[in-house]
């Protein structure tokens, strides 16, 4: 849709995401955690990821991590996002090394162990998003974790074959990642996904994907936000000279994520989208996603973060009202939607509402 067409359909959307979620736009204060560079995936488009001889360490240490958490403690963060490279130690021996060196067989081992310290000593809440995972493991996580993620991106074999951003990631492959999807369903744990738009996909597949994230919400209904991500051409990357989604194509894929899920958060990140987000906003997008005032985003460093009285007046500009929720949305809160082990934090951090407390 282009023109006129493109207006209505945004009207169209802004009006059923209103009509569900009322003036509300949410975010969550967090600092990232970007625990691991190292991935056995090479996505084209990607600048997070690096070679063992690229990095002082395969891993960030406890005291590297903590003093980030703590930091973040400070500056009333509640959220610790856990971002890293998927499965290191079955390409590398140098990640594998690492982790039995300090008693650990696996980074999902290492990662349960810093979420379980996140909640008891500093009281605040993981989100982590560790790539593919099995069931065993994400039960595990489940305990000390909020809610937890991983995007679909584009469900495409088509984009893993010869030449294409997914050839050399075996972590692509679209029934594997649906898989992650339902069991975090069958797990109930709130789940955080999405699709990443401009990496050489048609405008059906981007469909396709929406509609399978929305077959497996309708099954189990724990999707608590789907990002809408736009592709951000980067020096030194092998899609570098690609071509950027525009932002009528952008709100185009937003408004068509709010009529296919109609009862799920769209998120458009705000750093990523500083002269656009706004229109995002009137095309039914309701979530700024994690905003940190500590810590930069490690998968887009060159997108700093907006301060937070900034993203409340791009909000209010255009007649909505900015609220900060915890890394589980509101309604799994008041679903209870949460473990034991994390249950004093949820309910010490979180209002009658659902969102953070004042």
């Amino acid at each position: 849709m282009r023109g006129d067409e493109l207006l209505d359909r945004m009207r169209r959307a802004n009006d059923m995401t209103r009509e569900r979620f009322g003036n509300t736009v949410s975010f969550s204060k967090n600092v990232f955690v970007p625990l691991t560079r190292l991935c056995r995936n090479e996505c084209a488009y990607c600048t997070f990821r690096r070679e063992p001889e690229e990095v002082e360490s395969p891993f960030m240490e406890p005291e590297e991590v903590f003093e980030i958490v703590e930091e973040g403690k400070r500056a009333g963060c509640k959220e610790v996002l856990f971002t890293f490279g998927e499965r290191p130690e079955e390409r590398y021996d140098e990640a594998l090394e690492w982790l039995e060196e300090r008693g650990f067989s696996s980074t999902v081992e290492y990662l349960e162990y810093l979420c379980r310290r996140v909640v008891e000593e500093y009281g605040m809440l993981p989100h982590s998003n560790p790539g593919v995972l099995k069931r065993s493991e994400m039960r595990r996580l489940r305990r000390w974790n909020a809610s937890m993620g991983l995007m679909m991106e584009i469900l495409s074999d088509r984009l893993r074959e010869e030449g294409g951003p997914h050839e050399r990631s075996p972590g692509k492959d679209p029934e594997v990642r649906l898989k992650v999807l339902k069991d975090a369903g069958r797990l109930k744990i709130p789940f955080t996904t999405g699709i990443l738009i401009g990496i050489g996909e048609t405008w059906e597949e981007r469909v396709e994907t929406l509609k399978a994230i929305a077959d497996v919400h309708r099954r189990y209904g724990h999707v608590q936000e789907v990002i809408v991500q736009n592709f951000r051409a980067k020096p030194g990357i092998p899609m570098e000279d690609h071509p950027e989604p525009t932002p009528a194509d952008l709100l185009n894929t937003v408004a068509e994520a709010r009529f296919v899920l109609r009862d799920v958060p769209v998120q458009v990140p705000p750093n990523l989208n500083r002269e656009t987000g706004q229109l995002a906003l009137l095309a039914g997008a309701n979530d700024w996603g994690g905003v940190s005032p500590v810590t930069k985003d490690y998968v887009n460093p060159e997108a700093p973060w907006p301060e937070i009285e900034e993203l409340r007046r791009l909000t209010e500009e255009v007649g909505l009202e900015l609220r900060e929720r915890l890394p589980i949305y509101p309604e799994y809160v008041l679903r209870g939607w949460y473990s034991r082990e994390i249950a004093d934090v949820v309910e010490r951090l979180s209002d009658e509402d659902g969102y953070a407390a004042g």
